[in-house]
């Protein structure tokens, strides 16, 4: 598991409570945490399972990903399952990966990810796109 940068921190950010599927909660994607208040958090923080307790997003632990990409502003969730990034957007903001500086970075992560055999993908809602480097 990455560390987390210390100068970031999730502050009132929900959309790891509410964009993901978690299995071990029985949550849909795209549907807020039962324990969870949006812009507040959890209210079992100190009883939540560890899946999340272990997760943490690409913002909070990869120096990379610039302040735009701060999941309160982006209307996204970046983060990574081996040689793939996977960028989870808000039903609320569909088209913010499109636009700029995003959809430019996402093509470059793209590309240098499919140099090691990997590749790079955007979740809206239930539509899936292969980003393209």
């Amino acid at each position: 598991m990455r560390k987390p940068l210390l100068e970031r921190s999730c502050r009132d950010c929900t959309l790891c409570c509410d964009l993901p599927d978690i299995d071990e909660l029985d949550k849909p994607a795209n549907t807020l945490c039962r324990h969870c208040v949006r812009d507040e958090g959890c209210i079992a923080y100190a009883a939540r399972p560890a899946t999340c307790r272990d997760f943490l997003c690409a913002w909070r632990t990869d120096v990379a990903l610039g302040a735009e990409w701060e999941p309160r502003l982006s209307h996204m969730m970046v983060y990574r399952q081996g040689d793939q990034l996977t960028v989870l957007v808000d039903p609320r903001h569909q088209g913010a990966w499109r636009e700029a500086p995003y959809q430019g970075q996402l093509r470059a992560w793209a590309a240098q990810a499919a140099a090691i055999g990997g590749y790079v993908i955007v979740w809206v809602g239930d539509e899936v796109f292969k980003v393209e480097g």
